[in-house]
């Protein structure tokens, strides 16, 4: 882009420098013509030196906006497979069902406390009362996981879709299990594009954007949290977003 701009300013300064030459040396009856094209010419080239600078500044104004939004829908929808897992112990595979168990699932409220007990073993190898300590674990009663997640609000029913950019998209979502250490780890993807989510942006900017690798910035060509590859559940985005954990 840089390199553009300095073409087109030198293209510029060329033309100018044309036009004196022509006012200078072209018979008069020429240089009505040549001087109209020629000032056309510049100020071509100068309406495309702004655009190559407004463009981008305008691009990123938009996808900076539109990546907000979707990392809070990013977030709802994480917030949601946790809950889910920390409830039935894997990440559901389906918005319906994740919707499912929002309306219906509930915490369960517990306390824990140190205690003693009397050791029957211990107690008859020695022939006296020996205690042993243990934790005892009271269930207090029980939270509806809509009420923790989302208070009064219903926004978790349209989680499945896409806030900004191509009307209708949906979030891709996908959970399953990967093996590490001979274990079966429950794990979930939740992802869109980047060109659903800028679909209407410049084609150019937008392929550049899809090629993006910068600490500063969301890397590859989605919005993405979690992983079907590996064992974590943080967003792609950087820190300027807001938190990715």
């Amino acid at each position: 882009m840089l390199t553009f701009i300095l073409i087109a300013v030198a293209v510029i300064l060329v033309t100018i420098g044309l036009v004196k030459l022509v006012d200078k040396f072209i018979p008069s009856k020429f240089k009505p013509v040549l001087n109209i094209v020629l000032w056309l010419l510049i100020g071509y080239l100068g309406y495309q030196t702004y655009m190559s600078i407004y463009e981008p500044i305008q691009f990123n104004k938009i996808k900076n906006r539109r990546y907000a939004q979707v990392i809070e829908s990013l977030k709802d929808i994480r917030n949601s497979q946790l809950a889910h897992r920390q409830v039935t112990g894997k990440f559901s595979k389906t918005f319906d069902g994740l919707v499912k168990f929002i309306d219906t699932a509930e915490y369960t409220i517990t306390q824990r406390k140190d205690s003693s007990v009397i050791d029957k073993a211990l107690t008859k190898l020695y022939g006296v009362d020996t205690p042993k300590d243990t934790v005892i674990i009271d269930t207090l009663g029980f939270v509806p996981v809509k009420d923790s997640l989302f208070k009064n609000s219903n926004r978790y029913k349209e989680m499945m879709n896409v806030p900004v950019g191509k009307e209708g998209a949906k979030f891709e979502m996908n959970a399953g299990y990967i093996e590490q250490n001979k274990l079966n780890i429950p794990v979930f993807e939740v992802l869109v594009k980047k060109n659903v989510i800028l679909h209407d942006q410049n084609k150019d900017l937008l392929a550049q954007e899809n090629q993006v690798i910068s600490v500063d910035g969301v890397n590859g060509d989605a919005l993405k949290v979690g992983s079907m590859d590996e064992v974590k559940t943080i967003g792609n985005w950087p820190k300027t977003y807001g938190s990715n954990e």
